[in-house]
């Protein structure tokens, strides 16, 4: 795929470090806003922010807020309380959190960031199950967007997949970077 359009391109490019300083800015909240730097966990969370939420469509009226919405609830608790597994959830989330925002940021291995932080968001989705606002929720919507970002090839657009993009092998960079950097035979030739 390939935008023609310059707006269009500088338009995905500018979606792209907008998504990585949303990701950069969480992910150093966490490592840095909790205390002590390093020690933020995730534990509270899977503890007591699992049940899930439900609104309209799904119910009318007041729903119980004591009630477990969330089919995944028993795992998220059950993880919450192995130390081990708590220890890699937190290094993972907010080493990620940054390793995507900062890829995002330079355009850099874009399609396998946008996918990471697709995976990310369904994961916190889960694990969340919030239906509040009805099907609106934001990590499906950060998702959405992320796999757009990765499916374009927003890389190639003010970043370094375009640069470096010629310099890897044809198979990494068609998974991992944005695809070809260079526009096709007929937009070179305008």
């Amino acid at each position: 795929m390939y935008i023609y359009s310059s707006i269009s391109r500088f338009g995905a490019a500018l979606l792209r470090v907008t998504v990585g300083v949303i990701f950069v800015w969480a992910g150093l909240d966490k490592f840095f806003n909790s205390g002590t730097p390093g020690n933020w966990t995730a534990q509270g969370f899977l503890k007591f922010a699992t049940n899930g939420t439900l609104g309209w469509p799904f119910v009318i009226g007041t729903p119980d807020p004591k009630a477990i919405y969330n089919p995944t609830h028993d795992f998220w608790v059950s993880l919450a309380g192995n130390d081990a597994a708590m220890t890699i959830v937190n290094t993972l989330v907010v080493a990620g959190e940054l390793c995507v925002g900062i890829a995002l940021i330079l355009g850099i291995v874009t399609r396998f960031a946008g996918s990471m932080g697709a995976l990310m968001m369904a994961f916190f989705f889960l694990a969340g199950w919030s239906f509040s606002n009805g099907i609106v929720e934001e990590h499906v919507t950060y998702g959405v967007v992320l796999l757009a970002l990765a499916g374009m090839g927003a890389g190639n657009y003010y970043g370094l997949d375009r640069l470096f993009g010629d310099h890897v092998p044809v198979r990494f960079r068609n998974w991992f970077m944005s695809g070809d950097p260079n526009p096709p035979a007929a937009l070179a030739a305008v």
